[in-house]
């Protein structure tokens, strides 16, 4: 198998994956992924796909992630994983999109607008 390369993006996070056969090894911005994602809840929320086609000890996977918080990166993570997977293996793809895997979230902050405290929060009206 070469090597299969997917991108992943959740708000300002960016993860670019290279995937090859391995022993389930997932190398994060050179550091391990247990390093890297300290919290057990992020480390569930990027083997999801893997979990969920019960491959998580077959392939070796090494993350470029940039940008955004923790959270955001993890998710991204996410999304790039089970894009490799349906580049590997097309038959997948169903039961990743019924997991909602596949959708990229598209949902962004909202900016601050001029003249308010913040995005939808108003000064509190003065009539006298």
């Amino acid at each position: 198998m070469e090597t299969i390369n997917a991108l992943g993006r959740r708000k300002a996070a960016v993860a670019r994956i290279y995937v090859n056969e391995g022993a389930g090894k997932i190398t994060i911005n050179g550091r391990d992924i247990e390093v890297y994602f300290p919290s057990s809840i992020l480390r569930y929320i990027v083997m999801q796909p893997l979990d969920k086609l019960g491959v998580a000890e077959k392939y070796d996977i090494k993350v470029n992630l940039d940008g955004g918080g923790f959270k955001g990166q993890a998710e991204a993570l996410r999304l790039a994983i089970a894009r490799a997977l349906v580049k590997i293996n097309a038959e997948d793809k169903h039961a990743l999109k019924v997991e909602g895997f596949m959708t990229r979230d598209a949902r962004r902050v909202e900016r601050k607008k001029p003249g308010q405290p913040k995005a939808r929060k108003h000064f509190q009206f003065s009539k006298r």
